[in-house]
């Protein structure tokens, strides 16, 4: 998958779209996806300006995308539903992620409801885990943009 079909999966952009390409799909069961760092990214400019690291919750974000391009996938009225968290369990940060990384999202079904899904995140770089969490998500229905009240009409004077 490329970065238009992620994104006519995903409601993200940027900058908060956090994966570039999906490499592996099997059918609700598992996902890979790449992320390229770079410095050019708004978090790195206070996180921290003398060493730049990516936070660790923008990396559980990350699983949870990938996580959700894989769900999202299978839901036929995905233009109607949003995938939001529900849970994190056991995330560990385990190296730092800086600009230059390329991370690999791994992500594995736990398991696999009607609306609810529980997966299992790893994020390598160069081979080395430097992250990984298990996130629950759940499938809701997509509020939509109300439109606007029309003025009321006014009635002519008659003279």
């Amino acid at each position: 998958m490329d970065i238009l079909e992620i994104m006519s999966l995903l409601p993200h952009r940027y900058p908060f779209l956090l994966i570039d390409r999906v490499i592996e799909i099997e059918r609700k069961q598992r996902i890979v996806a790449i992320k390229n760092v770079t410095i050019n990214e708004p978090h790195f400019q206070g996180h921290f300006p003398d060493y730049p690291i990516m936070p660790g919750v923008l990396m559980v974000e990350a699983i949870a995308q990938t996580g959700g391009a894989l769900l999202l996938n299978e839901i036929p009225d995905r233009d109607q539903k949003l995938m939001v968290f529900t849970g994190i369990e056991n995330a560990r940060f385990r190296r730092p992620v800086v600009p230059g990384d390329q991370l690999r999202i791994e992500v594995t079904v736990l398991q696999w409801r009607s609306r609810a899904v529980k997966m299992l995140g790893n994020i390598t770089v160069d081979g080395k885990l430097v992250c990984d969490a298990t996130v629950m998500c759940q499938v809701v229905p997509r509020v939509t943009k109300k439109a606007a009240p029309e003025a009321p009409a006014t009635e002519a004077s008659a003279e």
